[in-house]
């Protein structure tokens, strides 16, 4: 109940950091917001106001550590939950003071971002990519595995009583309802995940609609962001979406048993998914991905979520300042913050992991020189 609540809270943060964040500290300010910081915070805090923007999958708890940050530094933190491929873009254009993405940047997006400098990927927690549904009668945990999910986004399975279904499903009593497909509408790293999960046991899903941040899709309806997502799942009788762990919480939604690499049905948990970190060896840039990990008890469509900044903010057009309270807000993530995620059933980060990102961090500079934060 109380991770529920804390996600309830963190959802409605999510939204109100949305709101208030509209371009990059060096771009704009906010006067109001930092004379209040200023007045209310001891000589001790900080103050000023951070921006970013990306992904909705880490949405809830990067709000729970901006409400906490802001407490102990009296730094705000503006952050726009617009979707992964937003982030980049914004991250990439110099208007945010970092990016967030659910899927590494790709060569030809680290290519664009290095007109500013080298692009740091700085892992923060990993999250399940729930497959959610609304079918009445039909209990938690319905066993789906890959091939069968896929079918079903393909188009091909059109119905919850459809025999693949039931072939996995063994004494359950499936309804004939019709399946009513929700996914995102946005360039989403939530989607890239799922669709190189889905990829990775469809080859006419691989040669068909592919594993990117946007997609054909071959039915169904669009909708914006995991919260929006989750919207369509609710409202339709017979849906089925993808969305982050915390959104289905939120919702009290059913959500299915997955097939992993080894044979097993595993359900999205936090067990289930700090087991995908556990299994990871990320190479030395750390762009890496836990889709599909290995282990019994691993679930297989558990994602890592990076923030993204660059190696010199202050070349790449970031304030000194701004750039030590970002240095700052990625201490915390990687400090207090992942004590505080599976609050929010998010895993956090395995020790060798964070490791290798405090030490991303560490290295940060401000042209060229060390930077305090």
């Amino acid at each position: 109940m109380k991770s529920q609540k804390l996600i309830a809270l963190g959802l409605t943060g999510a939204l109100a950091l949305g709101a208030a964040a509209c371009g990059s500290s060096n771009n704009s300010t906010n006067p109001s917001a930092s004379s209040s910081s200023s007045s209310s915070s001891s000589g001790s805090k900080k103050g000023g106001t951070i921006n970013g923007a990306g992904a909705t999958f880490p949405a809830p708890v990067y709000s729970e550590w901006a409400a906490r940050f802001k407490d102990k530094q009296g730094t705000t933190v503006n952050y726009q939950a617009i979707g992964s491929g937003g982030g980049i873009a914004q991250f990439t254009a110099g208007t945010v003071d970092f990016g967030a993405s659910d899927a590494a940047m790709k060569d030809t997006e680290i290519a664009a971002a290095k007109k500013k400098g080298d692009p740091v990927h700085v892992p923060t927690v990993l999250g399940a990519v729930t497959v959610a549904y609304k079918v009445g009668g039909v209990p938690k945990g319905l066993k789906l595995d890959g091939a069968t999910i896929a079918d079903i986004f393909l188009g091909k399975i059109t119905k919850w009583n459809d025999p693949k279904i039931a072939a996995n499903n063994s004494g359950v009593k499936l309804p004939s309802t019709a399946i009513a497909v929700c996914h995102r509408s946005d360039a989403s790293g939530t989607t890239k995940n799922f669709t190189q999960f889905l990829a990775a046991y469809s080859k006419a899903w691989a040669s068909g609609p592919g594993s990117d941040k946007t997609v054909k899709w071959p039915t169904g309806t669009g909708a914006k962001g995991n919260d929006g997502v989750a919207g369509c799942v609710k409202q339709t009788e017979g849906a089925v979406g993808y969305v982050e762990q915390a959104y289905a919480l939120q919702n009290n939604f059913t959500t299915a048993a997955v097939k992993n690499k080894a044979g097993n049905f595993v359900e999205p948990s936090l067990a289930a998914t700090s087991a995908a970190g556990a299994a990871a060896k990320p190479p030395a840039d750390l762009r890496f991905s836990t889709i599909d990990g290995p282990g019994a008890q691993t679930y297989p469509i558990s994602a890592v979520t990076f923030l993204l900044v660059y190696q010199d903010m202050c070349k790449a057009g970031v304030a000194q300042n701004t750039a030590g309270l970002t240095k700052a807000w990625l201490n915390y993530a990687l400090g207090a913050g992942q004590t505080i995620a599976p609050e929010l059933q998010y895993a956090p980060l395995p020790a060798a992991i964070k490791q290798q990102a405090q030490a991303k961090v560490d290295a940060l500079v401000c042209n060229g020189q060390p930077l305090k934060g």
